[in-house]
């Protein structure tokens, strides 16, 4: 089968992250009311159920590449695809919060295996002059996942077994298609790139703030993931089917978060960085302080999802610059840090809504967010660069284009298209 090219790779690989971190992962807190007042779970039982894809998409995201270099791009990205349709299948027959949480739980390997999947078929078939663009069309796979859960939570609020069966359905024709269309291949680099640095000489200080940064921003954000449809219901009394517009708020704004992260890192990272964690502190405190508001809660909706996508495309150029010549840790890096603070922050939200209520809870994670936006001068910055001509290589592309080096230490240059070896790939 011819392979994909470029675009459509990187239309394909959105799709698919559409369905692995969209519907999956994401799409989980849309459901909540129902699933709550069905099952008759607590919000701490809640709590604990939606960190656990965050704590399998951690233990998967940690053995992605082990498992994508043993078994192939196509292979792993088809196992992620078998999580996905098991996991959702699971949530829609869920009797009680045991086989739910097992359902949550098989969500988040599937969202853990399917990015680095995508990541190793990039680095074979498109060239590194795309990778920055490819990445960012991938990347906003998410936001159109969550817009395309909507409708489900719009016309079947009450139906959230037949909603997580048709997201079932459709993981399985994203398990297909992978077989059909992706190649068989791992991870290569060209011969004449330098080895990585070697562990001791990593900036360890600046990987470290970078970590800690991204594990506070998940902490704080796990609150909207898990709870905002549960407190406009629940607080602010609106029916069910209304909370899918403040994912479809979400989703929309989203959209525009690569734009910001591409422009935060060619002006001033650490000042972007505290202006989006003010703009996420800012919405949950707008949802607990009007719940019972459409429009401003869906407000707030739209300045998480710019914040938050904002946010995460940041990290993620960041944690690929501190880490040329790692092509697995550098994108991956960041977003493990983000999924352990939301899985640290899911029980403790659920368990500050049992003890003070949900406005108070929002309140208190909000001052988090705040109190880390003021933190954010410690944010990592470029590394200088010996050349100051360096000074307008920045950006998204900039960033993959760091990852492969020579012995200068000067990114790799693209070959001339003659020298160009196609990757022997397995249809």
């Amino acid at each position: 089968m011819k392979p994909l090219s470029s675009t459509g790779f990187a239309i394909f690989g959105a799709a698919l992250v559409a369905i692995s971190y969209g519907l999956a992962r994401f799409a989980f807190g849309l459901f909540v009311p129902p699933i709550r007042d069905e099952l008759g779970l607590t919000p701490y039982v809640i709590g604990i159920i939606g960190a656990l894809p965050l704590i399998s998409f951690l233990l998967a995201t940690a053995i992605a590449p082990f498992i994508t270099d043993h078994l192939g791009a196509r292979n792993t990205a088809v196992l992620s695809g078998a999580f996905g349709v098991g996991g959702l299948t699971m949530i829609s027959q869920a009797a009680d919060a045991l086989l739910l949480g097992v359902g949550v739980f098989a969500c988040g390997i599937c969202t853990g295996l399917m990015m680095p999947a995508l990541t190793a078929v990039m680095q074979a078939l498109v060239k590194r002059s795309m990778h920055g663009r490819v990445s960012s069309i991938m990347n906003a796979g998410t936001s159109i996942g969550v817009i395309v859960a909507v409708p489900t939570v719009l016309f079947l609020a009450d139906a959230w077994r037949f909603a997580y069966l048709s997201f079932a359905v459709l993981a399985g024709i994203g398990l297909i298609a992978a077989w059909l269309f992706l190649p068989s291949v791992s991870r290569i680099a060209p011969g004449n790139a330098a080895p990585p640095p070697p562990i001791s000489e990593l900036p360890w200080s600046r990987l470290v703030r970078l970590s800690l940064f991204a594990f506070v921003m998940g902490f704080v954000s796990s609150a909207y993931w898990i709870f905002a449809p549960d407190l406009v219901v629940t607080l602010g009394g609106l029916p069910s089917g209304t909370t899918g517009w403040l994912w479809l708020a979400v989703g929309i704004a989203g959209l525009g978060g690569a734009v910001v992260a591409d422009l935060a890192d060619r002006n001033n990272p650490p000042i972007t960085q505290a202006l989006m964690l003010m703009m996420l502190a800012a919405s949950l405190a707008l949802l607990a302080a009007s719940p019972g508001q459409s429009l401003l809660a869906a407000f707030s909706a739209l300045v998480f999802g710019l914040a938050y996508m904002s946010l995460t495309g940041l990290y993620l150029m960041t944690g690929i610059r501190l880490l040329p010549g790692r092509l697995s840790m550098g994108p991956v890096l960041p977003f493990m840090a983000v999924s352990l603070g939301q899985a640290s922050g899911s029980p403790v939200v659920g368990g500050l809504v049992n003890a003070f209520g949900y406005a108070d809870a929002f309140a208190m994670f909000a001052a988090l967010g705040i109190l880390a936006a003021i933190l954010s001068p410690f944010y990592p910055g470029h590394i200088a660069q010996a050349d100051e001509e360096e000074e307008e290589d920045a950006g998204l592309q900039a960033a993959y284009d760091h990852q492969l080096q020579n012995e200068e230490g000067e990114p790799l240059e693209e070959p001339a298209e003659d020298e160009v070896k196609k990757p022997a790939v397995h249809p």
